[in-house]
This record gives structure tokens, C-alpha cells and sequence, in this order.
């Protein structure tokens, strides 16, 4: 995989502002590859039917390391382009953590902490499916940044199913945005908290994403999150 080209001056300008930043990552021919996996199952260590745990409905599996080549590849070439835009956010929010160079030294402070469990998933999505409003923490360290991938065609495999983020802050009410993508764009998005500029300086804005009900179809999404888990 080519190192990725893309202008994180831009991203960085989006997350800013918005909260998330819309990135071409995949080809139709790659998206097509990653939606086979899913019936692979020696390729993942948990299978989670959320319903069953209140999460919404639908379906999902974390990966086992090693994580698939082209996975492994998002994870590694994304994440130093995000370590600086998560520094500059821990900076203005006063958070003392700061993000390494790169990924492996991340994930080697996070299995020395005993999250060791790797975190990057597929999703599965039919007809009345859901995902409820959520955070993605799994332990003490959390890189604040992640990436969810649309690895199916929107109106040629599904429709509905719009992928959701919400911020609320403790002086503005929740505030929704819904953001439309193609099949290999990837949406970066906050874990848990971002920066809102206000007059007199910055607040921590609390974050939420999850995924409207589908009306029709299937829809698949990797999802890229840079932490390990307990």
C-alpha cells in the first residue's frame, strides 16, 4: 500500500469545525475484498449481536492479530497524521497526554498498560438495523481520533443508514450531524471529545456516533480505531 496522500491541513481544518472530515481511502475492488471477510471466522476473536446487549441491530467482529494486510496498512499509515491533530487537541484542552510518532509505539503503551486486544471491526447491517449513539474507550488509553469506512454501495446495496454524530457541550443543546458517504470513503471522527472554540477560550465537547436505521439492503463498515482493548 502507497503511503496515503491526503491534506491533513484540511482535515485538521474539518475536525475544527465540524467535528469529522470525509477521505477517500479505498477502492470499490478493496471495499469488495474487506466485505469477504466477514465469513471468515478465524479471522476474528468476537462476534457481537447487538441487540442482544442493547447496542441496536445489526452485527459486528473484531478482528484477531494479525490483523488482515490491508487493515493493519489503514491503521498504521493513518495514525500519524492523526497523533498530531490528537496532540493539538490534549494541548488546547489542557489534557497532559501526548500521542508518539507512531502507532506501534501507541500500541506498545497500551499493552503495557494490558489492553492488548486489537480493536479495528467489521459491521454488518440488513433492513431495519441500527446502531445506537456510543463512545469507542475500551481502557484507560484512548487515542481520541477514529475512522469508519463504507465498504458497501449507497442506493446500489442499501439505502438508509446514514452514518450520525452528535456533540453536546454544557452550554448548547445536542446538536446532530449526519454525514453522507461513498462507497471507500472513510468518516475521522472523535472517540469521546473535541475543542469548541467560545469567546472566552475552549470547551471539551462530548461526542457520540452511531448509524440510522437502514430502510433496505446490507451495508458493511470497517471501522479503524487506533487503541487496543482490555
Amino acid at each position: 500500500m502507497e503511503p496515503l496522500q491526503l491534506n491533513w491541513d484540511v482535515i485538521a481544518d474539518q475536525l475544527d469545525h465540524y467535528g469529522c472530515s470525509v477521505v477517500d481511502l479505498l477502492s470499490p475492488e478493496e471495499c469488495a475484498a474487506q466485505i469477504t471477510l466477514f465469513e471468515a471466522d478465524e479471522l476474528f476473536r468476537k462476534h457481537v449481536i447487538m441487540e442482544e446487549q442493547g447496542y441496536g441491530r445489526g452485527q459486528y467482529k473484531y478482528f484477531v492479530y494479525p490483523l488482515p494486510e490491508k487493515v493493519a496498512q489503514l491503521r498504521t499509515n493513518l495514525y500519524p497524521g492523526l497523533a498530531a491533530i490528537a496532540n493539538r487537541w490534549n494541548e488546547t484542552l489542557q489534557i497532559d497526554v501526548r500521542f508518539p510518532v507512531t502507532h506501534q509505539q501507541f500500541l506498545d503503551r497500551c499493552h503495557e498498560a494490558g489492553q492488548q486486544k486489537p480493536t479495528p471491526l467489521l459491521l454488518r447491517y440488513e433492513a431495519d438495523d441500527f446502531n445506537c449513539l456510543h463512545q469507542d474507550v475500551y481502557g484507560e488509553h484512548v487515542f481520541p481520533l477514529q475512522v469508519a469506512i463504507l465498504l458497501s454501495s449507497p442506493g446500489d446495496d442499501f439505502t438508509g443508514g446514514e452514518f450520525v454524530l452528535t456533540a453536546e457541550g454544557s452550554r448548547m443543546q445536542p446538536q446532530a450531524e449526519v454525514v453522507p458517504l461513498q462507497q471507500g470513503q472513510g468518516v475521522i471522527f472523535p472517540v469521546r471529545q473535541r475543542p469548541l472554540a467560545r469567546e472566552a477560550g475552549f470547551e471539551s465537547i462530548d461526542m457520540r456516533h452511531g448509524v440510522s436505521r437502514l430502510r433496505s439492503g446490507r451495508r458493511h463498515t470497517l471501522g479503524i480505531i487506533f487503541h487496543d482493548a482490555v
